[in-house]
This record gives C-alpha cells, sequence and structure tokens, in this order.
C-alpha cells in the first residue's frame, strides 16, 4: 500500500474513533441527566422506575396536604383522577402551590411507591397548566372538571 494511503487511511480512521467516542460520551450523559415524566396513574401502576429522578405531576388533592410543625416537611397527594400518588417534600413549597391546583413534582419513587420530591413546580398563573399534566388530566377525563384555574370534583 502506498504510504501516502496509509497515512490517510489512519487519519481517517482516527477521525471515525474519535467521533464515535464523543457520541458515546454524550449519549451516557443524556441518559443520566433525562428525566421523564410519569402520570399519577403510571406511578401506581408501577410503570416508573424505582430509584431514578422522574417528573410526576397532576393536581394536588384537596385536603391532602400535610405539614409537619416542627420541621419544612409536606406530605401531599396528586391525583390525575384515575389514580393517586403521595408526595414527600423536603423544603419550601412554591408561593402559588395550592390544592387543586397542578403541580410537577421532580424526584424519586421509593420501594413504597411515594414520590420523594426534592423540587416543586406550581403554575405561574391561574391560567396555566404545565403540559404534560393537561395532557394527562385529559386522557383520564378530569379536564373537564378543572375549569378557570379551580377545580371541580366530580360526584
Amino acid at each position: 500500500m502506498n504510504p501516502v494511503r496509509k497515512k490517510r487511511l489512519f487519519i481517517v480512521l482516527a477521525i471515525l474513533a474519535g467521533v464515535g467516542i464523543a457520541v458515546a460520551l454524550a449519549l451516557s450523559a443524556l441518559q443520566q441527566n433525562i428525566n421523564l415524566f410519569y402520570t399519577p396513574t403510571q406511578i401506581a401502576n408501577g410503570e416508573a422506575p424505582e430509584g431514578t429522578r422522574i417528573r410526576a405531576g397532576g393536581l394536588v388533592e384537596t385536603g391532602s396536604v400535610q405539614r409537619s410543625n416542627d420541621s419544612l416537611s409536606v406530605a401531599f397527594r396528586v391525583t390525575d383522577g384515575a389514580a393517586t400518588v403521595t408526595v414527600n417534600y423536603q423544603g419550601i413549597l412554591p408561593d402559588l402551590f395550592r390544592e387543586g391546583q397542578g403541580i410537577v413534582a421532580l424526584g424519586r419513587v421509593n420501594a413504597d411507591g411515594v414520590l420523594v420530591a426534592d423540587e416543586v413546580l406550581a403554575k405561574h398563573d391561574e391560567n396555566y397548566m404545565p403540559p404534560e399534566v393537561s395532557q394527562a388530566l385529559e386522557k383520564s377525563g378530569m379536564m373537564k372538571h378543572y375549569e378557570g384555574g379551580k377545580q371541580e370534583y366530580a360526584k
């Protein structure tokens, strides 16, 4: 083989190997940092991976918020109309957090099916709802009971 062709072949192979390593590292980093969205129904059915950081959202059930008197611990239930998931959170909740409102919680599901959240996001005005939450509520048929920022439970 001609020495010039041999040199070009090694250069092309080195470039391909470098690109392959870069793509593998990028995919590895993305896989570790991705936060998939799960509805309360999916979490209750065991579809959410245990111990992996996920996003979960729905409406905060009326009467479900329990605050600790001696710490910043809060427990509440989130529903999509079909199922309910308990969320435990340690910290200060957003100002717009209240019962009957749509929220998204980021955290990990434990062995008991409870979402241990490290971040809770609340909607920023009375007409807005996170897209994932509104899609989940539409699928479950609960969206018709949620009108203008106020939740009306079906009887």
